[in-house]
């Protein structure tokens, strides 16, 4: 088994370090996802920051075999843990099966984005 590197001309750009997903047999393991538009530029808002997260991260998926559905792991790094509330406002829209998460605060985030979210998840065919 090799692991399958998969680039998602959709998504926001990337530099040629990482892959923005990797596919190992049935999973999906996909780079962190910041809340910047594909053209680039960050919302203004941090609950808009969160849902261009999150729409990116469905965007890799899709274009990797997968869906937001099959996501098993979340994780979460804010550069504000008192937005937590905010987030988890967004959030359940995206994952209402509850898939497992775990949220941590760091300093600093790439671009000045507030948020970044990585997943692992299930390749549907």
């Amino acid at each position: 088994m090799t692991p399958q590197p998969i680039a998602v001309a959709a998504a926001p750009p990337q530099n040629n370090t990482y892959s923005q997903a990797v596919r190992l047999g049935d999973v999906l393991y996909l780079s962190g996802q910041l809340g910047v538009r594909p053209d680039g530029t960050l919302p203004d808002t941090f609950p808009a920051q969160v849902q261009q997260a999150l729409d990116n991260v469905a965007t890799v998926l899709e274009a990797a075999g997968s869906s937001l559905a099959l996501v098993a792991k979340v994780n979460i790094y804010i550069t504000d843990f008192s937005r937590l509330r905010e987030m988890n406002e967004v959030y359940p829209k995206y994952f209402p099966h509850r898939p497992a998460k775990t949220t941590v605060e760091i300093a600093r985030l790439d671009k000045g984005a507030q948020i970044e979210i990585e997943v692992v998840a299930a390749v549907a065919d």
